[in-house]
């Protein structure tokens, strides 16, 4: 591969990497959601305020902060700045509305950057993986549902 026509030999361009995605829940007439991914991974959910685990709401809360701690990083290797972080931590809370139809009307997101960062560089790695992430984008788009039931 040639960098800008002028014969240079450059990296080649990053490949994405695809898999398979998808999930599919059970639950029967009493008990709780069992979830198992396309990929073999299972979770049990719960609902119950003092049980252990991961309710629909935390999934949801775990999916944005997994995918923008992930995005983070990707941002910091793109800056070229991944070196001089230690760790990447985003806190994900949220205000569901009392009113009907049942939603998320917010989301609270705190970064904490561990590693010699200054506040600006801190601030633009948080603003740009909130850029990348696909959880977020979604979040703040309009997906459609395509709902079906089996035969």
């Amino acid at each position: 591969m040639t960098g800008g026509g002028d014969g240079e030999t450059g990296p080649p361009p990053l490949k994405a990497r695809t898999r398979p995605t998808g999930v599919t829940a059970i639950v029967g007439r009493a008990g709780f959601p069992h979830l198992t991914s396309v990929t073999g991974g299972t979770l049990d959910i719960v609902t119950g305020a003092s049980q252990p685990g991961f309710n629909p709401i935390d999934l949801l809360y775990a999916s944005l902060s997994a995918c923008l701690v992930l995005s983070a990083r990707i941002a910091a290797s793109r800056m070229d700045i991944l070196a001089g972080i230690t760790d990447i931590q985003a806190d994900v809370t949220g205000e569901k509305t009392k009113d009907e139809p049942s939603r998320i009307i917010r989301f609270d997101i705190v970064f904490t950057f561990t590693g010699d960062l200054d506040v600006d560089t801190r601030r633009h790695l948080a603003e740009a993986a909130e850029e990348i992430c696909t959880v977020s984008n979604t979040l703040k788009g309009d997906a459609l549902f395509d709902i079906r039931v089996a035969d």
